[in-house]
């Protein structure tokens, strides 16, 4: 069989090239839309569960597939009544009250429908002020930061619309000496 010239070679393997750069873009793509998608973190509004600078995976299917469940940190799209940053696209906080919930907070303990709520992921000493009785409507969903003497959330913004959230978060991946699975 004779030898195929240079140039037919070098043009398979180019075109070869080109169709696995485009795969992979596709496959990329469709990961980040619709799977998983990183993140990092700006603030210290969930210390101690996530510090400033770690980077999160989060899972755009755990909702689809588990739903919402009181306790998930979340990440979502800023709500229009979050002022304070136009530059700040998505935050992550903890789910604490689900549709239909009344959440308030006294003395330093928060309430859903009149009963204390356990928090043992809170730092020691890091009270939640008090809070006014607040209904969260049908789709919505109140949201806390972990450090609550930190972080700007439903409690002055609002409870959150399902409809904003981007994803669970599923584990820090970076630093390593901090990697965590939720």
């Amino acid at each position: 069989m004779p030898d195929q010239p240079v140039s037919t070679s070098k043009k398979r393997r180019f075109r070869s090239n080109i169709y696995v750069i485009v795969a992979s873009l596709v496959i990329a793509t469709i990961l980040r839309v619709f799977i998983v998608q990183s993140f990092y973190i700006p603030s210290g509004s969930m210390i101690p569960t996530l510090k400033i600078n770690d980077r999160i995976l989060v899972s755009k299917l755990n909702l689809a597939i588990f739903g919402v469940k009181r306790g998930d940190i979340v990440v979502f799209r800023r709500p229009p009544a979050d002022k304070v940053d136009p530059n700040i696209q998505d935050l992550v906080k903890r789910v604490i009250g689900l549709p239909g919930d009344t959440i308030s907070a006294k003395n330093g303990v928060v309430y859903i429908n009149g009963q204390p709520l356990s928090e043992s992921y809170l730092p020691k000493n890091d009270p939640t002020y008090n809070l006014a009785p607040t209904k969260v409507p049908p789709g919505d969903y109140f949201m806390m930061g972990d450090n609550r003497t930190d972080s700007y959330d439903s409690r002055f913004f609002g409870p959150v619309a399902g409809s904003y959230f981007v994803g669970q978060v599923i584990m820090i991946y970076y630093p390593f000496s901090h990697m965590a699975f939720f």
